[in-house]
């Protein structure tokens, strides 16, 4: 066994690989760009090296830097994570070539794997079930739309090198396939330096069901169950669920013969995920493999109480996989929330920032046992503190849960979910909350299009603040000033506690619920305030006494009520978690406010740091509400500026090529 590995990557993976390599008495040696010096990574292994810039091109992808790192650090193998250089066959083949042992596939296997279209050439070989598509190597626009228009509508665009849900565009008619052939072409070259596509049909109400699989050197290959992942947005995975439901125990072995066959065409070894597309009618066609550890591995760990990671160690030290098929057990139902800093209400753009509050439930870093209560178990690589950059994947953690049944296991996400407190950046908690509470989900009624096809529930409209938000808020803002008073000591002048010769202070604070105003009326009194707001009676007004406060955390008895939440401020926001959920209330002082103008209109900005790729439109053209202005790329995705009204492009004020700055003017625009 090594003694001593390098991690090859950053995040919630390299601290992962670290925590598996601590408990088996294996040194680690992280490696770190200059924007995660302080990262959680580098501080969990027992080296760390700076091997470049932020930007990955230049630091987690120079495969020479890394590899020299290994050689001076005494490093005898080196672990890829997910991402970056997992499955670079080049980097394989270096690592093999410098005398290190790559966690990993051999560069062969990489390779056969590593191009959709030759894969599924191998996969065709094997009797493996294969999609019906154009797999080839002709690129030429017009003969791929030929071949589209032969498969029939709607066809699926996939980046041949692609992964991570991106160089992947959907088309329903022939008008519409050379427009998002570009757009998939520009994006596989961003992100992948290969802009070669393949071209499928695409299956109406598909569920993603993927097999792991699992191969040492001396030729054995099993099949580690699947893994549900049809919960997507953006062809990107959201939650994910070991054993599948409704899954038979034929179809499961059916599936994994046909994993392991896969995996067997290639010569594997290691870790891998061989990814299928199934019907609703139990029917099941190849995808691609994903020759690395997958994000979602540890609700497989969940359900076989085995760690993959020790698994990929022990492979690659030339041990024998420690169980044979008929050995591996299923036990229970696992789920898996990826919780990113995003705006869902936004189409899920990535958002940037700095984690200035976050508190988790009570979890485990990394658990795989069973006792028969619910398990909840945190893969996180970012603290309290730390910020979310534009340089890398916007993942804040992994929450996994497990129960002996789904109910169960459902039950524990809902409430780990309830615990989750995030303020600094957009989060996408709300929306998983929204989402495994609602029916489809629920109750198994799955497919890859459940969130397109459940938008209007998934995203309902605004409903009113509960009295209960605005009183919290209300107690952390008077308690603030009171303690502000309190420290200034005897100074009358700064005294705030409301305390006047003839009669009670009467304050109105001006909250602000989803660009709504709602005012909130306080009347001062000793030791407590009277509050009135618009969801009471017009003369009712009820009794607030500040209980206790520890913190952020506030307890208040609000009339014949006790309210207990927890209230962040940031700036002239308050976050208030109350009832297992979030609001955020905009807070207007009318002294810092009173010279403000009118903000001027007719402004498009970039809504987070990015490059623009394409202009749409050209200076003075008229367009009409909802035409798209210009693409911007971050993190590797594309996203589309459109007009929010008609009118006219005065002036463009980037070209193509041009880095912008988040808030950035795009353009000049007058509505009609």
């Amino acid at each position: 066994m090594f003694t001593k590995i390098l991690i090859a990557n950053r995040g919630e993976i390299a601290c992962r690989v670290a925590a598996t390599a601590r408990r088996m008495g294996i040194k680690t040696v992280a490696v770190y760009s200059d924007a995660d010096a302080g990262a959680k990574h580098v501080a969990v292994c027992d080296e760390a090296v700076l091997i470049g810039p932020a930007a990955a091109k230049e630091s987690y992808l120079r495969a020479d830097k890394i590899i020299e790192v290994a050689l001076a650090t005494g490093a005898q193998a080196i672990h890829p994570g997910y991402g970056f250089l997992s499955e670079n066959a080049k980097f394989a083949q270096a690592c093999a070539e410098a005398g290190l042992v790559f966690i990993g596939p051999p560069a062969s296997s990489i390779s056969a794997m590593g191009s959709k279209s030759a894969a599924k050439e191998l996969m065709e070989k094997a009797q493996v079930p294969l999609v019906p598509g154009y797999h080839g190597e002709n690129q030429d626009a017009d003969f791929l739309q030929q071949q589209a228009d032969k498969i029939t509508y709607p066809v699926l665009l996939k980046a041949s090198a692609g992964g991570g849900g991106k160089g992947m565009r959907i088309v329903e008619q022939s008008a519409d396939f050379k427009a998002a052939l570009a757009s998939c072409k520009r994006e596989a070259i961003n992100s992948f330096g290969d802009d070669k596509v393949l071209v499928e049909r695409y299956l109406t109400r598909p569920r993603h069901i993927e097999i792991q699989v699992f191969a040492d050197t001396q030729g054995d290959c099993v099949y580690l169950f699947e893994r549900d992942c049809s919960v997507q947005r953006r062809h990107q995975k959201v939650l994910e669920e070991a054993p599948a439901p409704g899954m038979t125990p034929e179809r499961r072995r059916a599936m994994g013969e046909a994993a392991v066959a896969a995996a067997k065409a290639v010569g594997y070894v290691g870790a891998g995920t061989v990814e299928f597309i199934a019907n609703q009618d139990g029917s099941f066609y190849f995808m691609e493999m994903n020759t690395r550890l997958q994000v979602e591995h540890p609700v497989t760990e969940m359900i076989t109480g085995l760690d993959l990671v020790e698994w990929q160690l022990r492979v690659a030290s030339g041990e024998p996989l420690p169980l044979k098929q008929e050995q591996l057990k299923l036990s229970g139902h696992a789920l898996e929330a990826r919780i990113y800093a995003e705006n869902p209400d936004k189409g899920f753009l990535p958002s940037i920032g700095t984690l200035r509050h976050l508190r988790t439930p009570a979890a485990t870093e990394f658990e795989v046992s069973q006792s028969g209560a619910s398990i909840v178990r945190i893969d996180s690589g970012v603290r309290q503190g730390d910020a979310i950059s534009p340089f890398y994947d916007p993942m804040i953690a992994k929450l996994i849960v497990w129960g002996q049944d789904r109910q169960q296991a459902l039950a524990a996400m809902a409430t780990a979910l309830a615990q989750y407190q995030i303020v600094g950046l957009a989060s996408n908690v709300k929306f998983l909350q929204r989402l495994i509470a609602g029916k489809p989900f629920s109750e198994a009624d799955l497919d890859t299009g459940l969130i397109e096809r459940h938008h209007d529930t998934l995203f309902p409209a605004a409903t009113p603040v509960a009295i209960e938000v605005f009183a919290l808020a209300a107690a952390s803002l008077l308690l603030s000033e009171r303690n502000s008073t309190h420290n200034a000591g005897s100074d009358p002048w700064t005294n705030t506690d409301g305390w006047r010769l003839n009669g009670n202070l009467q304050r109105r604070l001006a909250f602000v619920d989803d660009g709504q105003a709602s005012p909130l009326d306080i009347t001062y009194e000793a030791g407590r305030w009277l509050l009135h707001h618009e969801q009471f009676d017009a003369q009712t007004f009820k009794q607030m006494t500040v209980l206790e406060q520890d913190g952020n955390a506030i307890e208040i008895s609000l009339g014949d009520r006790t309210v207990a939440g927890t209230v962040v401020r940031e700036g002239e926001q308050f976050h208030v978690f109350y009832g297992g959920s979030q609001y955020t209330l905009g807070y207007v002082d009318p002294l810092l406010h009173a010279g403000d103008t009118e903000a001027e209109g007719g402004r498009l900005t970039a809504p987070m740091p990015g490059k623009i790729v394409a202009l749409l439109v050209t200076q003075g053209e008229q367009v009409k509400k909802g035409a798209p202005l210009l693409i911007m790329e971050a993190m590797k995705m594309e996203h589309t500026i459109a007009a929010p009204a008609d009118g006219l492009v005065e002036e463009l004020l980037y070209t193509v090529g041009d880095q912008v700055s988040e808030s950035a003017q795009l353009l000049v625009f007058k509505p009609a």
